[in-house]
C-alpha cells in the first residue's frame, strides 16, 4: 500500500519533542501516514540516542523504540537563522508538538501564539510534567516522579513491602497515546471548521486519569487504596498462585467463572459456601479463600493447571519473561516483531504497532533517522539552495547527517517498506 492511502497521509507534523512521551506520540502519527519532521539539536540530538546499552551499531535500543517513520533535521533554535527555519517549517505544518518546560517554547520563539502567526489554523500540542497551569507548572516532571506523585507507586508492590514503580514508563507512554488522540481529534475539528487549537497535556493528569477504578474506589468510598501485590482490590480470586513448579496468573471475573474454577480444582462445594458464593463475599473473605486455593494450586504443575482451567474456560496464563514473550506462537502469529533496515545499524527488530486496520494497514516506511539525516532534504523542500545550506551549517545553525542512499533491495526511503498488519 502506498503512503497516500494511509489515514493521516498529507498531514505534516513538526516534532520539537524528545525522550519518550512526545516521540511516542509522533511515531504513532507517522505509523498512520503523517510526515513527521523531527527537530533535534545539532549537538547530540535527542538524548535517548545515547541511552544505552544496548546499542545496535551507533543507535540505542531506547531511541529505536519511539522514532521510526520520521525525518530528522538538526537545527539550532537559538540562532536567528535556525528560528527562521522552524517558522518556515511551521508555516507548512498542520501540527506542532513540544515538551519543553512551560514558558520555554515562548522564550525560544516557537510557542503557540508565535507559530500561529505563520500558520493560523495550527494544531499545537504541549506536553509537560504538570501542565501549563497550577503551582507545579514549572517543576521538571519525569515519568518516575509522576509515578510517585500520582499515587501509582503507593498501590504498586507487595502489601507489606515498599512502594514500587511500574517496570515501564507508563506515564510517558499513556501521555503519548492521549496526545495522539488529542491531535487527531483537533485535526478532525479543523477539517470541519478550519480552526486549529492548543492542546495542554500533563503527565500527572494522564497518570491520574489512567488510575481508573482505583481512583474511582477512593472518590466514591473514601478509603485510601493500599498495595495488594498481584491481587485485585475489587475481584477475588484475581492474582498469581504458586503451582508445583512456578507461578501462574488466574483471573476469575464473575461468580460463574468461580463455580467453574471450583469444579476444575475438584472442590465444587466451595462455590456453595456462603463465604465465597458471590464476589463481594469473596472480597470480604479473601484472607480465608486465598490460602485454601493456594494449597490446591501447589499440588500440580503450572502447565497441568492451565490445561485444566482452560478446559473450564477460566482465564489463566504463565508469567513469561521477555524471551518467552517473543518466542510465543501467539505473538509470532500476530506479527508483533517487525524488521527494518537501518543504514548504520543494519537489520533491526522493532516492536510492531498493534493496530490492525483492515483497509489502511499501518506501515513502517522509514527507519529511525540518524541525527540530521534529512536536514539537506528538508531545507531543499523549503526552498533553500545548497549554497545557503552550506552557509547555515558553517554558521552553526544546522547540521547535516551522513549522506545515505537506500540499502540494496530496499525501498526509496532507505529501508524495506513493511506493514504492521496485513
Amino acid at each position: 500500500m502506498q503512503s497516500a492511502a494511509l489515514p493521516l497521509a498529507g498531514v505534516r507534523v513538526l516534532d520539537l519533542s524528545r525522550v519518550l512521551a512526545g516521540p511516542f506520540c509522533t511515531m504513532l502519527l507517522g505509523d498512520l501516514g503523517a510526515d513527521v519532521v523531527k527537530v533535534e539539536s545539532p549537538r547530540g540530538g535527542d538524548e535517548t540516542r545515547a541511552w544505552g546499552p544496548p546499542f545496535v551499531g551507533e543507535v540505542s535500543a531506547y531511541y529505536l523504540c519511539a522514532n521510526r517513520n520520521k525525518r530528522s533535521i538538526a537545527v539550532n533554535l537559538k540562532t536567528p537563522e535556525g528560528l527562521e527555519i522552524i517558522r518556515r517549517l511551521a508555516a507548512e505544518s498542520d501540527v506542532v508538538i513540544e515538551n519543553f518546560r512551560p514558558g520555554k517554547a515562548e522564550e525560544l520563539g516557537v510557542g503557540y501564539s508565535q507559530l500561529k502567526e505563520v500558520r493560523p489554523d495550527l494544531v499545537y500540542c504541549s506536553i509537560s510534567g504538570f501542565g501549563q497551569t497550577g503551582p507545579y507548572r514549572n517543576l521538571p516532571g519525569y515519568d518516575f516522579i509522576v509515578q510517585a506523585m500520582s499515587g501509582l507507586m503507593s498501590i504498586t508492590g507487595e502489601a507489606d513491602g515498599r512502594p514500587m514503580k511500574v517496570g515501564v514508563a507508563v506515564a510517558d507512554v499513556f501521555t503519548g497515546l492521549f496526545a495522539a488522540l488529542g491531535i487527531v481529534s483537533a485535526l478532525r475539528v479543523k477539517e470541519r471548521t478550519g480552526v486549529g487549537q492548543y492542546i495542554d497535556l500533563a503527565l500527572m493528569d494522564v497518570q491520574i486519569a489512567v488510575m481508573v477504578n482505583v481512583a474511582s474506589n477512593y472518590l466514591v468510598g473514601g478509603n485510601v487504596p493500599r498495595r495488594y501485590g498481584n491481587q485485585h482490590p475489587n475481584i477475588v480470586p484475581y492474582q498469581t498462585f504458586e503451582a508445583a513448579d512456578g507461578e501462574i496468573a488466574v483471573a476469575v471475573g464473575n461468580d460463574r467463572q468461580f463455580r467453574r474454577l471450583c469444579e476444575a480444582m475438584g472442590v465444587p462445594e466451595w462455590a456453595e459456601d456462603p463465604r465465597f458464593a458471590t464476589n463481594d463475599r469473596r472480597v470480604e473473605n479473601r484472607d480465608v479463600l486465598i490460602p485454601m486455593l493456594q494449597e490446591r494450586f501447589r499440588t500440580r504443575t503450572g502447565r497441568e493447571w492451565m490445561t485444566a482451567l482452560a478446559e473450564h474456560e477460566i482465564p489463566c496464563g504463565p508469567i513469561q519473561t521477555m524471551d518467552q514473550v517473543f518466542a510465543d506462537p501467539q505473538v509470532q502469529a500476530r506479527e508483533m516483531v517487525r524488521r527494518l533496515v537501518h543504514p548504520s545499524a543494519g537489520e533491526v527488530p522493532v516492536v510492531a504497532n498493534p493496530l490492525k486496520l483492515s483497509e489502511t494497514p499501518v506501515q513502517i516506511r522509514r527507519h529511525p533517522p540518524d541525527l540530521g539525516e534529512h536536514t539537506e532534504e528538508i531545507l531543499l523542500e523549503l526552498g533553500y539552495t545548497l549554497e545557503q545550506i552550506e552557509a547555515l551549517e558553517a554558521g552553526g545553525s544546522v547540521r547535516r547527517g551522513r549522506s545515505r542512499g537506500p540499502a540494496p533491495g530496499d525501498g526509496a526511503s532507505g529501508q524495506r517498506p513493511e506493514s504492521d498488519s496485513r
